[in-house]
């Protein structure tokens, strides 16, 4: 399958990045025999103590564990209504979508658009988030000041930091799960609007940079929802488990726990299928979901049912957030 071509003239810059794009996980990218780079490998500062503890091992903030709920509109956040819905898939994709499988779960709102930078630097302002980290565009040569418009999604923050945010404001980071509710709807589509192929008026995609939030209004999702594919990718609250989708508590949207989860990877490894989960090494730890697509992601890898992995302490220039509520 021949490389897409991109939907605007690409500067050399742009090329590089797309080339290097195993920054964050491109599922099968590279050509036949070729190696991606390892994101750990990176020439770059530490983007984490690759020493500290494995965030599964951290408590979760009780802002987090007691999250409310609202029956009314909360604002900038829309209504995803409870119920049953397929997620995953039979075919295509890599071996961790599959089986389609039905998931029930109750309402919940979600942030119509990813957290921006003016919204997280309310955060960061009153002492309880951090700053986004540039080390991550530095290592491919792109500018910071290019993510940092005011109504840019707010990106180059880890696991914890987007946890945090949400917590600020009374929220928390919605379940994989309800992230692909969100998307999908209840027909399955391939995409957040449908099942039309992705253009320049859907998403941001195949760039060097993300765009405002919100301005491509023909890629919204089935309740309304912005930017679920393209701009950032989007971190969820889920460990990211290869077996969830064939377990007892698939139904529910729930991973194994983090014993499990290490389990079958090290089965995985076993059986020498380290492109069960796309073209990155199988993880060594539990690492956690990003879904979505970021800014230079091709088009052709580009759907829903697609999982990232990547371990939380990593603050990527491709990754973002939106926050979740529990509805009345």
């Amino acid at each position: 399958m021949g490389r897409r071509k991109l939907a605007w003239p690409a500067l050399g810059l742009g090329a590089a990045l797309l080339a290097a794009v195993g920054m964050l996980a491109v599922r099968r990218w590279p050509p036949s025999g070729a190696q991606e780079p390892a994101l750990a490998e990176a020439p770059a500062a530490p983007l984490g103590n690759a020493n500290e503890a494995p965030l599964r091992d951290k408590p979760l903030p009780e802002s987090v564990v007691a999250a409310p709920a609202a029956s009314s509109a909360p604002a900038g956040m829309l209504r995803v209504p409870g119920g049953s819905f397929t997620m995953g898939a039979d075919r295509g994709g890599e071996a961790d979508e599959r089986p389609a499988h039905a998931v029930s779960l109750a309402s919940f709102w979600l942030d119509a658009t990813e957290v921006t930078n003016a919204a997280y630097q309310r955060c960061v302002d009153a002492g309880v988030c951090r700053a986004p980290d540039p080390t991550s565009s530095a290592v491919y040569h792109l500018p910071d000041v290019k993510f940092r418009a005011p109504q840019q999604p707010v990106n180059e923050v880890s696991f914890d930091d987007a946890r945090a945010y949400c917590a600020f404001v009374g929220k928390r980071l919605p379940s994989e799960a309800e992230w692909e509710r969100a998307a999908r709807g209840d027909d399955e589509r391939r995409f957040p609007w449908g099942n039309a192929p992705i253009t320049p008026e859907h998403a941001v995609y195949e760039s060097q940079f993300t765009s405002e939030v919100g301005r491509h209004p023909a890629g919204n999702g089935p309740y309304g929802h912005a930017d679920l594919i393209g701009n950032v990718w989007e971190w969820v609250e889920d460990e990211y488990d290869p077996y969830a989708y064939r377990r007892a508590s698939a139904a529910l949207g729930k991973p194994g726990s983090c014993k499990e989860i290490l389990n079958a990877l090290d089965e995985l490894r076993r059986m020498g299928q380290q492109g069960f989960t796309g073209s990155n090494p199988l993880p060594s730890e539990c690492e956690q979901v990003l879904r979505g697509a970021g800014f230079n992601y091709q088009a052709k890898h580009i759907r829903i049912t697609n999982r990232v992995h990547h371990p939380g302490r990593m603050r990527l220039v491709m990754a973002g957030f939106r926050c979740a509520l529990d509805a009345r």
